[in-house]
């Protein structure tokens, strides 16, 4: 930092002081062109302002192509971030001297015309993103004066004219004590404070009043307040570290949690870097180290981002992962693409901090600096109200402060076995984990060598902790300290691993212990979501249990292969249960249930239930009743899984369906008089829920649907649809319209009745393509009067409830026009946007497949391509056009994904079963998928 300038300095002293060039950006040149301003414009200060703007915007844009250029290089984001802090200081100070000399110059200013320009808040810890704001504060010594006014008004308007965005503040530092004792965030903006220019003197009483008055005695104070401020702002950017599209800043693991420690760092101990840390034994040099790589990352990604972007993005969308992961010249490799890989470093980072803040507040608590743990709040709740003292059957290991340690320093050195112990132990006793012994844990882990991989103690610990409560929490503490990934060498290559899709919410690692957690769920049967899983669990074999919880822990476990992962797990599965004590029958039911993991979501969501070919087709698939139970568990948990609003009621009636359709077939063979008493249950349980019509009326509607729909549909949505069709025939419409919302998926449901219609399904498509709509599934039923009943879920576009109204309104409108030949579809389509650019993002290689022996009668088409607003519109025109009759249709997005199913026959209502024709089938849908224009191929 250059000397301070006083208010009085000379231009010429002011170029001595600020010899500095900072990217391109030289300050004594800069002052010398503003010089020769100030003589141009003599007199006229507007004139001179603006012409200042002007030159120093032209330099600030040169400067940022330099420090991007020098990003792109060196892909070092911290230096970045100092050089871009830098150049902002220079301007600042070229503005002051500008203003103090050329404008508002006081040869002999009096005691109240003084000031001092202090960067406060990020711009304070001397580090700045491209597109951050720059936080100042005016510290006056009085009340403000016509001088001081004037002064910072030039440097404000500057720099707002520059189009730089700037926070600002004009107090005396009396003022400045008393907000800070009143207000949490000035207290710690003042704590960030940096000196820039003005009058030294002003900043240093700042200081001083500030560690003496505010600072001094209220260390817990602060402390409590950040940490509970930590998880405020994680409670809105989502509490997990593992979200596939994480927030830089302010998520878990991101740059706020590091600047949180420093902040308390510098409250508690006084310390003005954080080198000096190691210096108070809060983190030796190797956790130091750590903090600096996990700072430099962090800014490397953030700098990148706000440079790409042209703005303050601090969301790592999917949409610029794969830039930025070029940018920091990350490279694809066999099973994982260069993104994946770049986001595998993130999440691992993100781990770190996490560790590095269990540290800081381990030591605080060691201080007393905060009254009690704020660390695992599950924990908390089951903990025994036992603070100190020993563990029962151990002598390596105490509770201390209610938390599990070590009794001795050299216990994982003494006996390996102990780093899987202790949390079996924490996990019995309902303790939490002390970080010193976490801490420990993670300096260990060089100790589980093949010895201890293969040690039978420590493998029968491991199955208890996976089997027993609370498995979820104890899972993650594994995986955050190494423990897992060194203990299970197959699962450390899928820990941070994120799979670069839309779908999945979460990294590999991540979801994998939240099955377990629903698994346990499932068990406890205290989820009203997952009623058919829970009713199942209870009636699997007693010695199944581990097996599930095995299949469940380990059914991702070879993601990121070339080979397909459910095959490549039961590979892995049978290489890793033999260790964990599975005989070679229990071996073999893990390994299968891995390698048909999706199977039951395929089948139930993209197949024709009624079909007796298809339930045939599966029962084939799972071989018995007991192989149904525990497979319908494991899907159960996986789609749970995936994240919120993935598993929803329709996915549940389906699995359901699906389970109870198969059942007779594996105790006898297919039956209808089984069936027929569903269907005949399904219609009591109707009747029963839904009193409000008369009986006469209430059996005349039960008439108007077809078996299969009293099967596949779950009970809350057949009374709406029975309100929907009463309404809609009192009303006399052709076409009724029922507009919802699931809050959970983020999506709006359209209920569409209208005449069947063989092109019924493509003008609905078509329509809510027209209006900007993008179809995620869809349900279609027909009644026995001719009416089709199709309920179609689009991604929401507006907040409001309101406004998504009335766009499926206009959604209604355009199928009413269409069906009455007012409005050609095709040319409605012509003139309708392009696809979403963050689907752009992804590549999806097109697959079409045409069977007939998935039905007996038939042909059954499954596509597979990247999703895109006017896709189903665009397969049902098509399919149309190559003289089909679409029987039934099984629309579902995974992410970016589409998996449609159409069950076709040709117009004779025979299958398809000319080789030719297939392969014409295909490849014209095949050229669909590949063609990213909407329009073509609409009819």
């Amino acid at each position: 930092m250059p000397p301070p300038v006083p208010a009085t300095a000379s231009p010429d002293e002011a170029r001595e002081r600020s010899s500095e060039v900072i990217l391109g950006f030289d300050a004594a040149k800069v002052m010398v062109r503003i010089g020769t301003l100030a003589e141009k414009h003599s007199g006229r200060d507007e004139a001179f302002r603006s012409a200042m703007a002007q030159l120093l915007k032209s330099e600030l844009v040169h400067a940022r192509e330099v420090a991007q250029t020098e990003l792109l290089a060196e892909r070092h984001g911290r230096r970045t971030a100092e050089r871009l802090c830098a150049l902002h200081d220079a301007i600042i100070r070229i503005l002051y001297n500008a203003a103090t000399w050329y404008l508002y110059r006081s040869p002999t200013p009096s005691d109240s015309e003084r000031m001092s320009i202090v960067a406060t808040g990020g711009y304070g810890r001397g580090l700045m993103a491209p597109e951050s704001d720059i936080d100042l504060l005016f510290v006056l010594p009085y009340k403000q004066t016509a001088w001081g006014e004037q002064v910072a008004e030039v440097i404000l308007y500057c720099l707002w004219d520059m189009g730089l965005k700037v926070g600002h503040a004009t107090r005396t530092v009396s003022e400045c004590i008393r907000h800070a004792l009143g207000d949490m965030t000035i207290r710690t903006a003042i704590l960030e404070s940096r000196y820039l220019i003005g009058d030294l003197a002003l900043y240093t009483e700042l200081i001083e009043r500030f560690d003496k008055e505010v600072v001094q005695g209220t260390a817990s104070e602060f402390v409590a307040a950040k940490l509970a401020e930590r998880e405020e702002r994680l409670t809105r950017a989502g509490q997990s570290r593992y979200l596939v599209e994480p927030n830089i800043k302010d998520g878990k693991g991101g740059l706020r949690d590091l600047h949180t420690l420093f902040w308390i760092a510098k409250y508690v101990y006084r310390v003005r870097d954080t080198r000096e840390l190691v210096k108070r034994n809060v983190f030796d040099a190797a956790e130091y180290r750590t903090f600096r790589r996990c700072e430099d990352f962090l800014w490397s990604v953030r700098c990148n981002m706000h440079f790409l972007t042209g703005r303050a993005e601090e969301r790592l969308s999917f949409d610029i992962q794969r830039e930025i992961a070029q940018r920091l010249g990350y490279t694809s490799h066999p099973g994982m693409q260069d993104v994946e890989r770049f986001m595998k470093h993130y999440f691992m980072v993100a781990r770190q901090v996490g560790g590095l803040t269990a540290i800081l507040c381990a030591k605080l608590e060691e201080q007393e600096a905060k009254p009690a743990p704020m660390l695992n709040r599950v924990m908390e709740r089951l903990r025994p109200h036992k603070r100190r003292g020993k563990i029962a059957g151990t002598e390596d290991f105490i509770v201390d402060n209610a938390r599990i340690n070590l009794a001795a320093p050299n216990v994982f050195k003494h006996d390996p076995v102990s780093l899987i112990r202790i949390f079996r132990l924490a996990q019995k006793n309902n303790l939490d984990f002390h970080p010193d012994a976490m801490r420990a844990v993670t300096r260990s882990l060089n100790l589980i060598t093949p010895q201890v991989r293969e040690n039978a103690e420590a493998n029968r610990l491991f199955v208890e902790i996976l089997t027993s409560p609370n498995a979820e929490t104890v899972l993650r503490r594994m995986n955050e300290t190494g423990v897992l990934g060194q203990f299970i060498r197959t699962f450390g290559k899928i820990v941070s691993m994120m799979q670069f899709n839309m779908y999945h919410h979460y990294t590999v690692d991540e979801h994998l212990i939240r099955c377990v957690g629903i698994l346990q769920e499932i068990e406890a049967g205290t989820n009203e979501e997952f009623v058919l899983a829970n009713d199942l669990f209870r009636k699997i074999r007693l010695d199944h249990r581990a097996a599930l919880y095995m299949a469940v822990f380990l059914h991702d476990i070879a993601k990121g292969r070339p080979e397909d992962h459910s095959i490549a797990g039961a590979k892995a599965a049978r290489r890793l249960c033999p260790r964990f004590g599975f005989n070679s029958a229990d071996t073999e039911l893990i390994a299968w249930l891995i390698r048909e993991h999706l199977t039951m979501s395929t089948v139930a969501q993209s197949r024709d239930l009624s079909d007796r070919k298809t339930i045939e087709n599966f029962a084939a698939v799972v071989q018995s009743v007991e192989q149904m139970k525990l497979l319908t568990i494991l899907t159960t948990a996986d789609i749970r899984g995936v994240g919120p609003g993935v598993w929803n009621g329709w996915k549940a009636q389906l699995l359901r369906t699906l389970y109870y359709e198969t059942e007779p077939a594996l105790t006898g063979g297919f039956s209808e008089v089984n069936r027929a008493r569903r269907v005949d249950a399904a219609l009591a349980e109707f009747r029963n829920a839904f009193t409000e019509w008369p009986e006469a009326d209430v059996e005349a509607y039960l008439g108007r649907q077809y078996p299969a729909y009293w099967l596949k549909v779950e009970l809350p949505q057949k009374i709406r649809h029975a309100r929907f069709i009463k309404n809609a025939d009192m009303s006399g419409k052709k076409i009724a319209i029922e507009v919802g919302f699931d809050e959970s998926r983020a999506v709006t449901e359209l209920t569409v009745l209208a005449p069947d219609h063989p092109w019924l399904l493509s003008i609905v498509a078509g329509a809510c393509a027209a209006n900007g709509a993008n179809i995620v599934d869809a349900q279609i039923y027909t009644t026995t009067d001719g009416l089709a009943l199709d309920t179609i879920a689009i991604s929401r576009e507006y907040d409001r409830n309101e406004d998504e109204a009335r766009r499926a309104a206009r959604i209604g409108e355009l199928i009413e026009q269409v069906l009455e030949g007012k409005v050609r579809l095709p040319e409605v389509m012509a003139r309708r946007t392009q696809s979403r650019a963050k689907t752009k993002v992804f590549v999806v290689e097109p697959e079409v497949v045409v069977n007939n022996q998935w039905s007996e009668v038939y042909t059954v088409i499954e596509v597979s391509g990247l999703d895109r607003p006017g896709l189903l519109y665009q397969l049902t025109t098509a399919i149309s056009k190559l003289s089909l009759n679409i029987g039934s249709a099984h629309v579902a997005t995974f992410g970016e994904r589409v998996r449609d199913v159409f069950y076709v026959t040709d117009l004779m209502g025979a299958q398809i079963t000319a080789p030719t024709r297939q392969a014409a089938i295909k490849r014209a849908l095949v050229h669909l998928l590949s063609n990213a224009d909407p329009t073509r191929g609409a009819a």
